[in-house]
């Protein structure tokens, strides 16, 4: 389940809080920390790896395009802000919690 505030409907899609943890065994949703969703990637932090492997496991995730799915705040920092077009609250929600 998602918390409040962790996805948020915008004009054309949804803002996402994330958490993510780069240099994980596997990428995968982790649950939930401090009202961000967390997201373990195998990719380690370096050249922006570990926001590429954001990118395609949202885009993947929530059937969107990859070019849907930006990094619009964080990007050197483990607290992401993602932008992603296309997708409602609801949807993106629904398929980030279960």
């Amino acid at each position: 389940m998602t918390a409040p505030g962790a996805v948020v409907e915008t004009p054309g899609g949804v803002r996402l809080q994330l958490r993510v943890i780069p240099r994980a065994s596997s990428t995968a949703l982790a649950g939930m920390r401090e009202g961000r969703i967390v997201i373990r990637v195998t990719a380690p932090p370096v050249d922006s790896a570990a926001n590429d492997a954001v990118i395609a496991a949202l885009a993947r995730w929530l059937d969107v395009p990859r070019g849907a799915v930006r990094v619009a705040a964080g990007a050197t920092s483990r607290n992401k802000v993602v932008e992603v077009r296309g997708v409602t609250a609801a949807r993106a929600a629904r398929l980030l919690g279960e």
